[in-house]
């Protein structure tokens, strides 16, 4: 599907409502992948491009009640499917872009994106976005709840050579824009990669 944000927007918008009874058995992946990040209690972190707010408790339980965990996407009817949940009760919900964070330099420890990468207008500045709001030595999680060549198959595709997801391309890619790949899964049941955020 196109990166565009308007576009991005109407996709997620019309699917919100039935997005979870989708992918009903998701839960315990997303758990796993966020305890695999290595969250500590009372850490800050953002889960970019939440959606209904499946990873939310998990990060919550991460980083404790001293702990910060923000939901930021940018589809209002994503974020009201969250609030429905429930999952508003274990974070900050931000309607906004990921590519122009209401956040200053070095607020956060760490990033979760889930399906994110895919769906960013511009991969490169808004990684570098993403650095900027983490702090050196941070982390960036991409991560989805299957692998790429699974995904591909669910809808019908082969994997290209150009996916933005595959490490030979990740790894520049995140080393251009303030990141240091250092763990990298393609699984057919998960895809995660997790960055530090470099030191500069």
């Amino acid at each position: 599907m196109s990166d565009d944000p308007t576009q991005v927007r109407e996709f997620f918008g019309a699917r919100a409502a039935r997005w979870d009874s989708r992918f009903p058995d998701d839960g315990p992946v997303y758990a796993a992948a966020v305890a695999d990040i290595g969250l500590r209690a009372g850490d800050a972190v953002l889960d970019a491009g939440c959606g209904t707010g499946r990873a939310l408790p998990a990060l919550r339980a991460a980083v404790g009640p001293a702990g910060m965990v923000i939901g930021a996407d940018l589809t209002p009817e994503m974020l009201a499917e969250a609030v429905r949940a429930g999952r508003d009760g274990a974070a900050t919900l931000l309607l906004t872009d990921v590519a122009r964070l209401p956040l200053r330099d070095g607020a956060l420890d760490a990033v979760f994106g889930a399906g994110l990468i895919s769906h960013l207008a511009a991969p490169a500045e808004d990684l570098r976005e993403l650095a900027r709001v983490v702090r050196p030595g941070g982390r960036l999680a991409l991560f989805h709840p299957i692998g790429r060549a699974a995904l591909a198959a669910r809808h019908g595709r082969r994997i290209t050579d150009g996916d933005l997801r595959a490490e030979p391309n990740l790894r520049p890619l995140l080393a251009g824009s303030g990141w240091e790949l250092g763990s990298y899964t393609d699984e057919d049941d998960r895809y995660l990669a997790v960055a530090v955020r470099r030191t500069e």
